[in-house]
């Protein structure tokens, strides 16, 4: 007997608060704050383009409608992540 899988499997990733300093975002049980001083491509961003938010795999997240990927570590530990984009700034 053979079992095939049903479905795309997804993570969860949702986006939470949305302040002029940046927005929180919830993997699972995780909650991190993405800074716009980090990520200033989100900056500009309608709340309905951040909430548009996918989680391909448990490192990997995009936004297709803004057409940005990201790797989670850079969120969570920016400092080793020094090359930050110039657009929006």
């Amino acid at each position: 007997m053979t079992s095939a899988k049903l479905g795309k499997s997804t993570l969860a990733a949702e986006v939470g608060k949305v302040s002029t300093l940046g927005f929180w975002l919830r993997l699972g049980d995780e909650e991190l704050f993405v800074a716009f001083d980090h990520f200033p491509w989100f900056r500009d961003a309608s709340i309905a383009q951040l909430a548009d938010v996918q989680r391909p795999s448990p490192d990997h997240l995009c936004w297709p409608s803004l057409d940005v990927d990201v790797a989670v570590a850079s969120i969570r530990n920016p400092e080793q992540f020094p090359m930050v984009s110039r657009v929006g700034r």
